[in-house]
């Protein structure tokens, strides 16, 4: 029998961005991710599309799988001749029981790589703009467990040497054992002024931090309801907070944004989203395929001679003509006529390809090309418009009326994808999700009928709704949505700009 492999990878303290290059390539070969609730859901999406997952996820009172289970998990689905990824947050070394599961592992003659991982306790002070170590405040840090319990007999912490051998002091999980924290450091010689801060959620779009002393953190935190997951920072360089925190600036901080693009164009957006501070979650609803009406398309690539004008309309009919020019050899020295983009996302990709654009509406709807063309228009003039086969009437229309002949054809067509519909309903659920982007219409009409089995009023109570212009807003009013923020330039940065500013 041929045994798997296991790696055991830190996933990092939350933000996906932050896992290791190597963490991120044992997520793309695994057979199996077995995870926890620290570890980023949004780090599954880079694994193989037929990957079994199995979520062990703990609370500090509730376990999924035992630790023992777990182990079992790794060695059965190892000898199963898989290639197993078990996903830990932060760093597996510290707090992560990597040791006994590799103890297991190596017991049973598997194969098993440890891969390091960023861990919170230096990543959440970071990101809440305070250096665990300064040379003008400390040269030294401890690592300590909160978990420890006030009524063990014996604690496994000196505590008489703890609280004053050490500039920065890092406790994990400690919040619940916060007032027998703080009292044994200050009884056992810290001073009580020794400024602390709590870190929850660090370098999430949920952080939360706030600061104290050793004598009035407890109250403060009492006051403010802070839970875990958190990190307690214990030394004098919590206060380069003040002048450090960067995180907490970035426009975008705080706001969770469900992305509705198709999945092949999402990244655009979310990483606009996600450089800003905001947490982009993808919610996939189109997908592009090629089109039904192939035989028509490929007939009219094969005579591009005979136009006057092509007129493409968006990013995707651009990809997906050029795809097919490629797949049927048409010299592209064929296309003569002049050409028109709307939206300079549109013209740029034209523009990569060596071709020169004639024409760009000031206004990026058909309505604006179609003004911007009148000029230059002839009676007569032979058009192509190759698009998305629901594409809106209003330029053939409008190119017809002006005594032009024009020939629609589907580039490719779009179908409704919605498979995880699960988790994004969960999220609403939860009022995880503070804003919805629709990028078009048909983003519209797909969010409406996948979610057609719930209460979206009841779903998406104090969620904004976000268009990109208002060909996309009327399809959501008309939908029932209430279109809370709309871009005043019709493109992704226009849509962006438009969160910043609401």
């Amino acid at each position: 029998m041929n045994k798997g492999k296991v790696f055991l990878v830190g996933a990092g303290p939350g933000d996906p961005k932050l896992i290791t290059v190597r963490g991120l390539e044992t997520i793309q070969m695994a057979d199996c991710i077995v995870y926890d609730r620290l570890a980023s859901p949004r780090l599954l999406a880079y694994a193989k599309p037929d990957v079994e997952l199995i979520y062990c996820g703990k609370l500090p009172d509730r376990h999924t799988l035992t630790q023992e289970e777990i182990n079992q998990v790794l060695v059965d689905k190892a000898l199963e001749g898989k290639v197993v990824t078990r996903l830990k947050g932060g760093d597996p070394c510290i707090f992560g029981r990597v040791g006994e599961e590799a103890e297991e592992l190596a017991k049973h003659d598997i194969l098993f790589e440890i891969v390091p991982g960023i861990t919170s306790g230096i990543a959440a002070p970071a990101y809440a703009g305070i250096p665990v170590t300064h040379r003008d405040f400390n040269s030294s840090l401890a690592i300590v467990t909160g978990h420890e319990r006030p009524e063990k007999t014996e604690s496994s912490i000196n505590w008489d040497k703890l609280a004053t051998a050490v500039g920065t002091i890092i406790f994990y999980m400690g919040v619940g054992n916060l007032p027998y924290i703080t009292e044994q450091l200050m009884k056992n010689g810290r001073s009580p002024q020794t400024p602390v801060a709590l870190v929850r959620w660090g370098t999430l779009v949920d952080q939360e931090t706030l600061v104290g002393t050793l004598e009035d953190i407890v109250e403060k935190r009492e006051q403010a309801g802070l839970t875990n997951p958190s990190i307690i920072v214990v030394g004098e360089v919590v206060q380069l907070r003040e002048k450090l925190h960067w995180f907490e600036k970035k426009p975008l901080f705080g706001k969770r944004v469900l992305v509705t693009r198709a999945r092949s164009q999402a990244s655009e957006l979310s990483d606009q989203i996600n450089e800003l501070g905001g947490e982009a979650y993808e919610f996939p609803l189109i997908k592009m395929v090629e089109p039904q009406a192939l035989p028509q398309l490929d007939t009219e690539l094969q005579q591009l001679s005979s136009y006057d004008w092509v007129m493409f309309t968006s990013p995707n009919g651009v990809q997906f003509f050029f795809k097919r020019l490629r797949e049927l050899k048409v010299d592209i020295r064929t296309l003569t006529g002049k050409i028109a983009a709307v939206g300079p996302k549109t013209a740029s990709m034209l523009e990569e390809r060596g071709l020169t654009v004639d024409v760009l509406p000031g206004e990026f709807l058909a309505e604006g090309l179609v003004e911007s063309l009148k000029s230059e228009l002839q009676p007569g003039s032979k058009v192509l418009l190759p698009r998305a086969d629901i594409a809106r009437e209003t330029l053939p229309r409008e190119l017809r009326t002006l005594g032009m002949e024009v020939t629609e054809v589907d580039t490719y067509d779009t179908v409704i994808d919605a498979r995880n519909i699960g988790e994004t309903v969960s999220l609403l659920e939860e009022k995880a999700i503070h804003i919805i982007t629709f990028t078009s219409s048909s983003t519209v009409k797909n969010f409406v009928e996948a979610l057609k089995e719930y209460d979206l009023n009841e779903l998406l109570q104090g969620v904004k709704i976000a268009c990109i212009g208002p060909i996309t807003a009327d399809t959501a009013k008309r939908a029932g949505l209430q279109v809370d923020i709309m871009a005043s330039e019709y493109t992704i940065e226009g849509l962006v700009n438009s969160l910043i500013t609401t």
